[in-house]
């Protein structure tokens, strides 16, 4: 494309085409290179990009073409995924509400020989790690059987760190993740500071500056492997994060404010 226009043409056009009020990727990126490349990302950010942030707010309603009232839809291997995280109830479903298609996540209760059965709302009876879970998986279902992206906001929060370490594993298992998914979340939780559980350039770390309030993200394998702050391959990262090796960490401490309370309360009563 270069080779047929001169600068000047090239600004002139890029004058004439370009709208401040658009997103240069599907606007001049796809004027000037290629409508194919960007329908390729574009493809990739529509279909295999996924972004949970946070999952508790989620809404947990599916929807179903004709739905059966009052039948109860029970999705296989969510419930097989929820017995194996540990539910309170008999099964995980699915029941319609009102007189629409959508449906709300229910717990499930067997009578007795099995013929009948309750529902209830899940919220009402699943804990909230439970929920969030199940709200979680379905997603991480999805990005393993289409390769995609998944990024979760807070991914450990109330969820118990073993099946938080499977679902890890199962992201690093060529032979299960065989489409090349990936999983990205934050935390901070110094728990997944684990040579077993990530290669060091898998670990980032965010630095903020408390003066500009600006963030840098680094990774653990920029420290390199030799010298005094070199990081190898099986060191002890909790041990060296806490003793501020990595760098951000702050030190937070409340003492003050219930030492000024105290010392208030005092001077209270000898007035």
């Amino acid at each position: 494309m270069y080779d047929s226009f001169d600068n000047e043409s090239i600004s002139a056009l890029a004058n004439n085409r370009l709208n401040e009020e658009e997103l240069f990727l599907t606007n001049g990126f796809k004027l000037f290179y290629s409508q194919n490349i960007v329908k390729i990302i574009t493809d990739w950010f529509i279909n295999k990009f996924m972004v949970i942030c946070k999952a508790d707010s989620l809404q947990l309603i599916k929807r179903f073409a004709d739905p059966q009232k009052p039948t109860v839809y029970v999705e296989n291997t969510l419930n097989k995924a929820a017995k194996i995280f540990g539910i309170n109830s008999n099964a995980i479903g699915y029941e319609v509400v009102e007189d629409g298609s959508s449906a709300k996540l229910c717990s499930i209760f067997k009578g007795q020989n099995n013929r009948n059965f309750s529902t209830m709302a899940a919220e009402l009876f699943e804990s909230y790690g439970t929920i969030r879970f199940i709200t979680i998986f379905p997603l991480v279902l999805k990005a393993i059987q289409t390769g995609s992206t998944l990024i979760v906001d807070e991914f450990d929060a109330s969820i118990h760190p073993m099946a938080l370490m499977n679902i890890i594993n199962i992201f690093h298992n060529d032979e299960i993740n065989i489409h090349h998914a990936q999983l990205i979340f934050n935390t901070h939780n110094p728990f997944f500071l684990n040579s077993n559980l990530f290669r060091r350039d898998e670990i980032k770390f965010v630095e903020r500056d408390d003066d500009s309030h600006l963030s840098i993200l680094y990774a653990l394998s920029d420290f390199g492997t030799t010298g005094d702050k070199g990081v190898r391959k099986h060191d002890d990262y909790m041990k060296h994060y806490f003793v501020s090796e990595y760098g951000a960490i702050k030190d937070i401490d409340f003492t003050p404010i219930f030492e000024d309370i105290l010392n208030n309360e005092k001077d209270l009563k000898i007035d």
